[in-house]
């Protein structure tokens, strides 16, 4: 009988069946990015979440490989719930549920391989709380160790060294994200940036507001104006964005060892 092919490389959809069978384990991790096809202002790709959830995730699966980590890199999940740009033209998005179901189908499949552990990547902010809603599904339905974690480690504009201060509201198409696009994909990006749209009011408040303030609240991306921006791109840069990437795949690198010998108690 003919041995398995096994091309090189860590993506998962580049091997056949027979191949993933015998390339992984139980101690092997299914990576997958995350991230959405959505409005980022007039001078950002609608798949900015997408581009840096898989570019990170690919980096960072390359680095953890080369260090003896058994991960691989399952295709990314573009379309998810980005229903807070209902509104804009070009978003492309699914109902909350319809994504818990997908994801839980995504696991369901995973735990037909010898694989035991999946670890999203994720470039949005509006699947945060679905993913730990999903964490808790494929422990509970297959028996999975599942995690999910941010694709970086926070861009927003402090004010030092030329960087707008986003007053710790620059949440979407703002900064880091569009400094992160410049480093990736410059091409992408439009010459002319969009004015600062920093909700003030907002960061002035104790409680209520975004990026970890204890009370959360609803809203939609045309809430704050009708470019869809929630931040300050005026500032942004390439250099920038490449620091912001690299911090983004040390990030997701660390926590896939830490995955590799996670055990519970």
């Amino acid at each position: 009988m003919t041995a398995p092919f096994t091309p090189p490389g860590r993506r998962w959809d580049d091997l056949s069946g027979p191949s993933l069978v015998a390339a992984t384990s139980e101690r092997s991790i299914a990576v997958v990015p995350i991230g959405a096809v959505e409005h980022h202002g007039p001078h950002l790709p609608l798949r900015t979440d997408a581009l840096i959830a898989e570019a990170v995730a690919t980096a960072a699966v390359e680095r953890v490989a080369a260090q003896g980590v058994d991960a691989w890199l399952l295709p990314t999940i573009a379309y998810a719930k980005s229903d807070e740009h209902h509104w804009a033209p070009g978003t492309l998005w699914i109902e909350g549920t319809t994504l818990l179901d997908e994801l839980i189908e995504i696991g369901r499949s995973i735990s037909m391989t010898p694989v035991r552990t999946v670890a999203f990547v994720n470039g949005h902010g509006g699947n945060v709380m679905l993913l730990g809603w999903v964490n808790r599904e494929l422990r509970r339905r297959f028996g999975l160790r599942s995690f999910s974690m941010p694709a970086g480690v926070g861009g927003a504009g402090d004010g030092v060294d030329g960087r707008p201060d986003e007053l710790g509201q620059g949440i979407h198409a703002g900064f880091g994200e569009t400094s992160i696009v410049m480093h990736l994909a410059p091409h992408l990006v439009a010459p002319d940036l969009p004015p600062r749209n920093v909700p003030e009011r907002i960061a002035a408040m104790t409680h209520i507001g975004f990026n970890r303030k204890p009370v959360m609240f609803g809203w939609t991306s045309d809430d704050f104006g009708p470019t869809g921006v929630i931040g300050d791109a005026t500032g942004a840069n390439a250099a920038a964005g490449r620091d912001l990437f690299d911090r983004g795949v040390g990030f997701v690198s660390e926590a896939l060892v830490e995955i590799d010998g996670f055990e519970f108690g």
